[in-house]
């Protein structure tokens, strides 16, 4: 294109119509042809450029300026540069691999620009490790994204914000599992690929750490590193110039398992130059090796840190779906408007179902459950819980698998049959196994320490493709992981309750995980379960402790009859459970921990203090006692998971200790205007607040007076 714009450069002006002479003389229209080239590409640019011609009924103009565009493009197509060569074939491929989206199983593809929404990036601050569960900071996404965030398209990732001088090299872009970090990886190297946009990159290389694991072991080149992953570039021998244009994508930092040491690091600058692959990686990062290539790394927010600050120009958080883009998700995947209609509806009476809704992963597997429900005779009470979500997904792709394999529908009678309960109970032991260390993609070591052979892990890939799968890399290896983490929490519980009821082992204590003489009570191991999830730094068994409460319950059981054997004394076991929740509320000042507590109340069926604080509030009454601890965190938790943002918030107005007010802040964070200190303060950005609405860390927040 670039070589037909100098050739018509070379033409005599008076050639050219005296419109087309104009323009070139008006740097808005030259804006706009930009522009459009960028974003279109110069098929795209073309075709709309014709058919204006057309409207305009300057036809003999547009089938002049077609002959002529196609003439110049065969010549171009014959003496192009190899490595233009190389870039087309390169552009072919990632097409052909990136334009369908996989949801659910794998033979059910769908084009990724037919159901693509664009999600809410915004930046994200500094890339410290994250100490909170994420699960937990979704609670109050939506409200949170009523402040002033600088929203970021995905085609824009590498572009300066308004104020930003400095060109931006590296981008850490931070997400929690499922919420789209990946696709909008795929939608970035598909609308390249396509023309669409970014069309100043000459490569893409994409090389996700699932993939680079595999080569712990190996020395490459840069070169051959490349070469490795992409055949089309073995003609190639360099990628360096200040000319060319390079964008490295390392997707899921997370799941890296390479030793990234970048204090000792050996040093490398030769692209040439054979090294380990994370030696290769920490010495791209850190800029020694091709330092004028773009790198867009993706996380998970606890693996964040990996990553000097020093070597990050700009961190981005991919916020996933807001409440309008959950509502058009369920429409796009559901034709039927009349029971996308129904599912929106149920999804929102369950403020806690409706919440995780903001994790695309978690609409599908709502959409899934719900699609099929709705669509029998008799569809039961639908699940209101997130417990009762994931369980009806398991039976609904064991019933999948049962009738696909053997042409029976096992799922209607009381008991699962031997093969699925082996089947569950060894992806549970591995979900379990590799939960503890972290882990979500899997390889052959990793199977055989739960007992499962490579073959038998094709097996269950192939019959329980919605659940486990199998993928190959880059260059074919084969990795294995579950559909989402949150699948991978949900086996592991089950797991573990299994081996409790079933076997008398209390697995969540190494020294109790063989069999007892007596029998392990069932409210010890949630006390266990409680304690490890409130301890750990990261939260990595939050989720993991909510489904396996909600397992613990007998209408739970019975769905899943005959995997859990029948307790007589589950119910006192829940009702101690229940107290010993309640009682780490009192204790705990953390608002995220306490709001998570209540969601584990809600798993158990028990919102007593819920609807007591809910009971004051309608009758107005709530100010004339003093609250309690518990009370006030319940109100926060109440008013957090309300619908409507408040107007005002004046924390003088409840009756407590100042101690108490404390567990009433998270509120102030999420209301237009808050009376602290008898001071009123609106949103934005109230005084003890960041710019992203979030309390400062370093504000001294319990010296306040209240």
């Amino acid at each position: 294109m670039k070589f037909i714009n100098e050739l018509f450069d070379s033409r005599e002006v008076d050639d050219l119509p005296e419109c087309i002479e104009r323009e070139q003389e008006d740097p808005e229209a030259v804006c706009i042809v930009e522009k459009l080239l960028e974003t279109c590409g110069s098929e795209g640019s073309l075709k709309i450029t014709l058919h204006i011609l057309r409207k305009m009924k300057q036809k003999d103009l547009a089938v002049a300026m077609g002959n002529v565009y196609h003439i110049f493009k065969n010549i171009i197509s014959h003496i192009s540069s190899p490595d233009e060569s190389i870039k087309r074939n390169l552009k072919t491929h990632l097409k052909r691999k990136f334009e369908c989206i996989f949801e659910g199983l794998a033979k059910q593809t769908t084009l990724l620009n037919e159901i693509y929404t664009e999600l809410y990036i915004t930046e994200g601050g500094s890339g410290e490790v994250n100490d909170e569960h994420e699960v937990r900071p979704i609670e109050t996404a939506s409200k949170r994204q009523t402040t002033q965030e600088t929203a970021i398209l995905c085609n824009d990732i590498f572009k300066p914000l308004p104020g930003q001088g400095k060109p931006i090299k590296t981008v850490l872009t931070k997400g929690i599992a499922g919420i789209g970090k990946t696709v909008s990886v795929q939608k970035f190297i598909l609308d390249w690929a396509e023309g669409k946009a970014n069309q100043d990159i000459d490569f893409i290389f994409t090389l996700p750490f699932r993939d680079l694991n595999l080569q712990e072991k190996r020395e490459f080149s840069l070169m051959q590193l490349l070469q490795h992953y992409f055949p089309q570039l073995k003609e190639m021998k360099s990628v360096d110039g200040d000319e060319v244009k390079v964008v490295f994508i390392f997707d899921g930092l997370d799941e890296c398992r390479l030793p990234l040491n970048f204090q000792s690091s050996k040093y490398c600058s030769d692209i040439t130059e054979s090294s380990s692959v994370d030696v290769l990686l920490t010495n791209l990062i850190k800029g020694n090796l091709l330092p004028s290539a773009l790198l867009w790394i993706t996380s998970r927010p606890a693996a964040a840190n990996q990553i000097p600050p020093e070597c990050v120009h700009q961190v981005t958080e991919v916020r996933g779906f807001n409440d309008p883009q959950k509502e058009e998700y369920f429409r796009k995947k559901i034709r039927d408007e009349n029971q996308a209609s129904r599912i929106i509806s149920h999804i929102k009476s369950s403020r806690s179902l409706y919440i995780m809704c903001h994790i695309p992963v978690f609409c599908w597997i709502s959409a899934t459950v719900l699609e099929t429900m709705l669509g029998k005779t008799e569809s039961g009470d639908l699940p209101k819980t997130l417990t009762e979500m994931y369980t009806h997904f398991l039976l609904i792709q064991t019933k999948v698998k049962n009738q696909k394999y053997h042409g029976t529908d096992e799922t209607d009678t009381k008991k699962m049959s031997a093969s699925d309960t082996e089947i569950i109970l060894k992806l549970g032991q591995l979900a379990f196994l590799q939960l503890e260390k972290g882990n979500l993609i899997f390889y052959e070591e990793d199977l055989k320490e739960s007992g499962i052979e490579v073959s038998e892990a094709s097996v269950y890939s192939g019959v329980c493709t919605e659940i486990f799968k199998e993928e190959c890399g880059l260059h074919q290896e084969k990795v294995y992981c579950f559909v989402h983490l949150s699948i991978q929490e949900y086996l592991a519980a089950l797991f573990v309750l299994q081996s409790c009821v079933n076997e008398n082992r209390n697995v969540l204590r190494a020294e109790e995980s063989e069999p007892h003489s007596d029998r392990v009570q069932l409210s010890e191991l949630h006390r266990s379960a409680v304690d490890q999830a409130l301890l750990s730094r990261n939260g990595h068994l939050d989720l993991f402790l909510r489904f396996l409460l909600g397992l613990s319950l007998q209408s739970i059981q019975s769905l899943l009859g005959g995997l859990l054997t029948e307790t007589e004394s589950r119910s006192e076991s829940i009702k101690k459970t229940v107290q010993y929740i309640k009682e780490r509320i009192r204790e705990e000042y953390s608002a995220e921990r306490i709001t998570y507590l209540f969601h584990c109340l809600n798993e158990l069926n028990d919102n007593s203090l819920v609807q007591e604080i809910q009971n004051s509030l309608r009758s107005g009454k709530l100010s004339d006692k003093e609250l309690e601890p518990d009370q006030c965190s319940a109100l926060a938790f109440v008013l957090l998971m309300s619908e409507e943002i408040l107007d005002e918030f004046n924390l003088k107005t409840y009756n407590t200790s100042a101690a108490c007010h404390q567990r009433l802040l998270p509120v102030v964070r999420h209301c237009r205007k808050a009376i602290v200190l008898g001071i009123m303060a609106s949103q934005p950005v109230p005084p003890w607040q960041d710019g992203r609405g979030r309390i400062r860390r370093k504000a001294k927040l319990t010296s306040l007076d209240f």
